[in-house]
């Protein structure tokens, strides 16, 4: 049997071989730990240990053979349950959002005045992000593609459209943050 630090030094060369017991040896511990911190979620925690190996294969030229693989790995695996679960949230709020309009029919003049304001807010924002940010972030959120699928539509890796993502999504909180108060007082006004 070979030690960590052999199959990290074999895996960044780019051995499939060292990928696979790596795989073997840690996958099992990864799928433990999303499960416990997402409360028993197995489709999560199925799909996120893959994620993350996926993650790994695309980094391995980078890795760095002397520190804990399963430390990076686990790292990686928490930020994307958090990442997943901050879309789902923003998911189920807008879902709330329009169900609530939905069954709301009085000041719909101007609310719908207002919703079309945070529209163009937000399309303002988008407008800002560089060219190839904009355009995964608009078919993450407005097409509603997986990043697999806009990695293969841009031709480039997955990893890559999460980056580009997780910018554009720091870029729009701060824009958010910035306008707290118009915006707070704006979706509240819509909620009710």
């Amino acid at each position: 049997m070979t030690n960590e630090v052999d199959d990290l030094i074999s895996l960044k060369s780019g051995s499939y071989k060292a990928f696979e017991v790596i795989y073997k040896r840690y996958a099992g511990k990864l799928y433990n730990f999303i499960m416990t911190i997402s409360h028993g979620d197995r489709y999560m925690a199925e799909e996120i240990v893959q994620s993350v190996f996926v993650k790994l294969w695309e980094m391995h030229p980078q890795i760095n053979p002397e520190k804990s693989v399963l430390s990076f790995l686990s790292v990686i695996a928490k930020n994307m349950l958090l990442n997943k679960y901050q879309r789902q949230t923003v998911e189920f709020l807008y879902r709330e959002f329009v169900l609530k309009e939905q069954l709301i029919a009085d000041n719909i003049t101007e609310k719908e005045i207002d919703r079309k304001w945070l529209e163009t807010f937000v399309d303002e924002l988008i407008e800002q992000l560089p060219p190839s940010r904009r355009r995964i972030f608009i078919l993450s959120r407005k097409e509603d593609l997986s990043t697999q699928q806009i990695a293969e539509i841009m031709h480039i890796s997955v990893s890559t459209v999460e980056t580009q993502l997780s910018l554009a999504m720091k870029f729009m909180r701060r824009q958010f943050e910035r306008n707290h108060d118009k915006l707070f007082l704006l979706c509240f006004y819509l909620l009710i």
